[in-house]
């Protein structure tokens, strides 16, 4: 074993000794501010959660990119050996649950996203027996673990693709996926104008003259939830993982399973190139996909205490919390946060909607800021220091959101996207576009552990799979961890307050008033939240300071800065 390696063991493995050092991150204030205050309409806006105390409502999920989280065997790329070496750390860091994105048999078309054999570990990042330690060492420390479920495509390696080629048109093996004749006199033209998602038309021909359907890349053909085949496929793929021990799903373009009846062309007049997701779309939210997830959560329901949340793009907060009644997802990702530019008002109206829609069918809210198909959100809002003034803001309004909340791995350290070379891009997207569209690398560049040198202790030293920027030294976890100042000890704070406030484990919420730019709420009887997003400092309001972004300047809230006051 390497010293580097060594060393990775050496961080992850003192968590008692790494809290010791650490003291509270608290200002004691009893200020007056009189510019907030008072509930807004004196109205209380509180989610009716269904009974029970299922963990999922309030946990924080880490959702671990495996690829670029921990390097445990040295070569480059991110495995489950490299989780289970990292989970004390992440024991530290206070979160309830980990989300790991694809891990199974997969040709890497997209990043795992194309599953050859869902019931199985690619070499890659392990074996079976590694993703069975892992997830006993995660529970052994209190840790809950979900994995992804790739319902909507396979990989064209899958042995069910491969039997579908080679058995011809109108045969059974054909009919577990979406095959059709083209159009035009020689059958040459796709048989719809679908495009996808990462670029090119949605249809791929094979060589007896037929298409194939692929909303996503050719690698990735759909299969066809309207075959029988399919559905139970899917639930013999849910038990297996369940057997093993998975806590829960995330269930990956949830709302794409079912298509419409004859396949029609769409509009495409409002057609933006890849990655736009038009309102309607013919290829999501056919309201035929609900069966579906019904059938998910019988399977789910039928073992204790387990769960799944959905990845669903939708036109608007009515349409998905149809995804999130009491029998189709327990959970569904608001994305609302995701797409709202930094303002004050942006903000409250993405809070506002989402919690209304979701308290019509009682369900939590699922809050996110960044994961591994979207711009780190440090960088959405400006980058540099302003930038990270703005996310650390940010997360302190998520996590004192009612309901759960998804942390992407290097949200916790303030990490941005990185602007890599074109040579070193990977993401489909780039090569499907012809090289207009960057993809999504940027915001999957490996975690930075320690040390001073690139890769900064992911793995042993070899060059890792996508390159790290020299200027991470600053923000390692080595770095921020005995930092009170750092991005790394805001995260550890707020979740531990998270943890300990009656306040934040309710679902009551009220709107507060506020100075122009700026929002505050009240969760429970006494907790105020403020953001000020505006450019210039306002009052602070009255109250016990438990936790600010950035340091307050005397009795005001400086720009870019959010506060969790005791009232």
């Amino acid at each position: 074993m390497s010293d580097a390696h060594q060393n990775q063991h050496d961080l992850s493995a003192k968590p008692d000794q790494r809290a010791a050092r650490s003291a509270d991150y608290t200002t004691n204030l009893d200020l007056e501010g009189a510019e907030f205050g008072g509930e807004l309409n004196g109205e209380e806006l509180t989610a009716e959660y269904r009974s029970g105390s299922d963990w999922w409502r309030t946990a924080v999920f880490y959702q671990i990119y495996p690829k670029s989280f921990a390097d445990g065997n040295g070569d480059g790329i991110g495995d489950l050996i490299g989780v289970k070496d990292r989970l004390d750390y992440l024991a530290l860091l206070g979160v309830d649950a980990l989300w790991l994105s694809p891990f199974y048999k997969s040709p890497m078309a997209d990043g795992g996203y194309d599953v050859s054999d869902p019931t199985d570990v690619d070499p890659m990042f392990g074996t079976l027996a590694d993703f069975d330690a892992m997830i006993t060492a995660a529970h052994e420390r209190g840790i809950k673990v979900t994995v992804d479920i790739v319902p909507n495509h396979l990989s064209d390696q899958h042995v069910w693709f491969q039997q579908a080629l080679a058995a011809g048109p109108g045969s059974p093996e054909r009919a577990r996926f979406i095959f059709m004749d083209g159009r035009g006199p020689d059958g040459s033209e796709p048989p719809n104008n679908w495009p996808s998602i990462f670029g090119g038309p949605a249809w791929t021909r094979v060589p007896d003259g037929q298409w194939y359907l692929h909303i996503f890349a050719p690698e990735q053909p759909d299969v066809n939830w309207a075959n029988p085949e399919v559905p139970a496929e899917f639930e013999r793929i849910l038990r297996f993982w369940l057997e093993r021990g998975a806590d829960g799903f995330r269930v990956d373009v949830a709302h794409s399973m079912a298509k419409p009846e004859g396949l029609p062309d769409m509009d495409l007049t409002a057609y933006q190139g890849p990655g736009t997701q038009l309102n309607p779309d013919l290829r999501f939210d056919n309201d035929g996909v609900h069966e579906h997830l019904k059938m998910f959560r019988r399977v789910i329901d039928s073992y204790e205490n387990r769960m799944a949340v959905g990845e669903a793009w939708v036109a608007n907060d009515e349409r998905l919390a149809l995804y999130v009644r009491g029998d189709e997802l327990h959970l569904t990702f608001n994305f609302r946060l995701v797409e709202a530019p930094w303002s004050a008002e942006s903000f409250q109206s993405a809070i506002d909607n989402s919690l209304t829609a979701m308290a019509e069918v009682g369900a939590p809210c699922t809050w996110v800021l960044s994961n591994h198909d979207v711009i780190r959100h440090t960088t959405r809002y400006g980058g540099g220091p302003v930038g990270h003034a703005r996310g650390r803001a940010a997360a302190l309004v998520q996590l004192s959101l009612p309901g759960a909340a998804y942390l992407y791995n290097g949200d916790e350290l303030g990490l941005e996207n990185v602007n890599l070379p074109d040579e070193a891009l990977q993401d489909p997207t780039w090569e499907r576009s012809g090289h207009t569209e960057r993809g999504r690398d940027g915001e999957r560049v490996p975690m930075p552990w320690e040390g001073t040198e690139p890769p900064f202790g992911f793995g042993a030293g070899v060059q890792p799979w996508l390159p790290v920027p020299p200027e991470w030294a600053a923000v390692t976890v080595e770095a921020q961890l005995d930092d009170e100042g750092s991005t790394l000890s805001l995260y550890r704070h707020a979740l531990r307050l998270r943890r300990q406030l009656p306040e934040l484990h309710g679902s009551a919420f009220s709107w507060q008033r506020g100075p122009q730019g700026c929002l505050a709420y009240r969760r429970g009887s006494n907790l105020v939240v403020a953001l000020n997003a505006g450019d210039v400092p306002v009052e602070l309001p009255p109250g016990e300071v438990l936790l600010s972004s950035s340091a307050l300047e005397g009795n005001k809230l400086p720009a870019n800065t959010a506060v969790w006051l005791r009232a």
